[in-house]
């Protein structure tokens, strides 16, 4: 699958392979779009990174990718990842403390404002997260709370 990509005006999308090279590739470019738009890119690069990994291990249907969209409007910063598993409706779990995976949503919800799961047009779900901009540590968090 070829990368696609689209840009507007504050909105930015690419459309990826389910490999771990594409959620790698997910990452880089969202942080070249950060960077575009003047946004400091840790903690917003490090969501990407974990939506993308989980739409790869958990959202992958074979010969079908992925997509990001990051947007920015009103000083929120919104990362969406879509992925063709509408069956699979992740969910913050407790991980086993040996265990090497299971603790990617759980970085999610402590680096987003919000984040939440809907679905898109069958067989997609969309995974977001939301970031307001220069408002870390006010204590505006709202908790998770799925849409599906």
């Amino acid at each position: 699958m070829n990368t696609e990509i689209q840009y507007s005006e504050g909105r930015f999308t690419a459309r990826l392979a389910a490999t771990a090279s594409g959620a790698r590739q997910a990452r880089r470019l969202a942080v070249e779009q950060f960077a575009a738009w003047g946004l400091p890119s840790e903690d917003p690069a490090l969501i990407v990174a974990e939506l993308a990994a989980n739409a790869v291990t958990h959202g992958r249907v074979p010969g079908r990718g992925f997509r990001i969209g990051l947007a920015l409007a009103d000083g929120v910063l919104r990362i969406e990842v879509t992925d063709t598993r509408c069956d699979r409706v992740p969910g913050i779990r407790d991980a086993d403390g040996g265990a090497e995976a299971g603790r990617g949503l759980v970085l999610v919800d402590a680096l987003a404002d919000r984040w939440g799961v809907e679905r898109g047009l069958p067989p997609s779900k969309v995974v977001w997260a939301e970031v307001t901009l220069g408002a870390r540590g006010t204590g505006g968090r709202v908790p998770a709370r799925p849409d599906v």
